[in-house]
C-alpha cells in the first residue's frame, strides 16, 4: 500500500528523525560533561569522557545537518562499541541488558550516513549552492 500523502514530505521527515535523535544523543553527552539536564550516574573514565565528546560536538554537527554523513557514520560505530562493550555482555536481549538507546541509535546514524541528513540541513543547503560541473551528467 502506497501512502502517497505521506511520501511527499519523506526529506523533511527524514530531517526531522535526524533533529531529533542528535538532539536527545546530545544530551547524553552534556549529562556526561557538564551534569545538565541531570548529572551523570557513574564516574567518567576516558572512553566515557571520549564519549561524551563525541555526543555533544557529534550532536550539535547532526543537528545542523552539517558533515551529516561522516558525522553520523562515526556516531554509529561508536554506538556499535558501546553495545558491544558495556551491554551485550549483560545478555542477548536489549531491553533487559539496557541496550536499546545504544542499538536504536547505532541504526538509526547508520540509515542517516546511507540516506544523507534530509532537505532541512546545511549540507543540502551547501550543495545547492555549489556550483555545477557538468561532470555528473557526462
Amino acid at each position: 500500500m502506497q501512502m502517497q500523502f505521506i511520501q511527499r514530505w519523506a526529506s523533511e521527515l527524514l530531517s526531522i528523525m535526524r533533529i531529533m535523535a542528535a538532539g536527545s544523543f546530545f544530551t547524553h553527552g552534556t549529562m556526561k560533561l557538564f551534569s545538565w539536564p541531570a548529572p551523570f550516574e557513574f564516574p567518567l573514565n576516558a572512553m566515557l569522557y571520549l564519549a561524551g565528546v563525541m555526543e555533544v560536538f557529534g550532536g550539535l554537527l547532526l543537528i545542523v545537518g552539517l558533515f551529516s554523513r561522516p558525522v553520523a557514520f562515526l556516531l554509529s560505530g561508536s554506538m556499535a562499541v558501546a553495545y558491544f562493550m558495556v551491554h551485550a555482555p549483560e545478555g542477548f536481549f536489549p531491553v533487559l541488558n539496557h541496550g536499546e538507546a545504544a542499538m536504536l541509535y547505532c541504526f538509526v546514524f547508520l540509515y542517516i550516513c546511507a540516506a544523507g541528513p534530509g532537505s532541512l540541513s546545511i549540507d543540502a543547503m551547501r550543495e545547492k549552492s555549489a556550483p555545477s560541473t557538468g561532470a555528473e551528467n557526462a
